[in-house]
């Protein structure tokens, strides 16, 4: 079966599959329109979980999940999951795994995004295995995912990994296709380099709107 990846904008994608729809971290600048049959927040600063957003593309049966912080601001029926946790919604299984910052902080000793803050999420569409890392740094943990297909690794630095961490990243977690996100101002080409050059993983860079079908 093929899975299709579209990158939104930021850290946001739609993924779809056999007629479901998969929304993840839609934000202000996500053009969504698709009605969802599942939608994933992996932490609750604006440029992840956009309540509006998720108010366009939310149907009366769409599975929700979100962090307990995320809840209120989305309001009505939305389920938690803790890291290590699971669950199956809308026939999709999902796990949720963690994601943190060891060495990018607000101020000293203060992460932006510290342990149990947030999470990434591990999707099993059709036979296939996406993981979304959320935002975090280069974490212990990755190593740690099993088989994944694709990897959708923050690499904008400053409040997440940057090239060379999602790099290294990437070389761990040992994906078919890794793809970069959350850019800013780096350079993709850079990560592209070094991870092809170093592993046998296939990364693409998408454009935002851009989208790429995994096979």
């Amino acid at each position: 079966m093929v899975v299709f990846i579209k990158w939104l904008a930021h850290a946001s994608f739609q993924i779809k599959s056999e007629g479901k729809i998969i929304y993840i971290d839609l934000e202000e600048d996500s053009e969504a329109s698709e009605k969802a049959d599942l939608i994933l927040v992996t932490h609750s600063h604006s440029d992840h979980c956009d309540p509006s957003k998720i108010k366009k593309v939310r149907k009366e049966d769409t599975a929700i999940i979100a962090p307990d912080d995320c809840v209120s601001k989305i309001g009505g029926d939305v389920k938690t999951l803790h890291v290590g946790e699971e669950t199956t919604a809308k026939g999709i299984k999902v796990r949720a795994v963690d994601a943190y910052n060891l060495k990018r902080f607000r101020s000293p000793g203060i992460p932006f995004h510290p342990k149990s803050f947030g999470v990434g999420y591990l999707i099993r569409v059709e036979d296939k295995t996406i993981y979304h890392a959320g935002d975090t740094d280069f974490i212990p943990e990755m190593r740690q995912l099993g088989p994944v297909d694709v990897a959708l690794l923050p690499s904008g630095d400053t409040y997440t990994m940057d090239n060379v961490d999602a790099a290294d990243a990437a070389i761990a977690i040992n994906p078919r296709i890794a793809i970069p996100m959350h850019r800013w101002s780096t350079k993709p080409e850079d990560f592209q380099e070094r991870v092809e050059a170093e592993s046998a993983i296939k990364v693409v860079l998408l454009r935002e709107g851009g989208e790429y079908q995994v096979i």
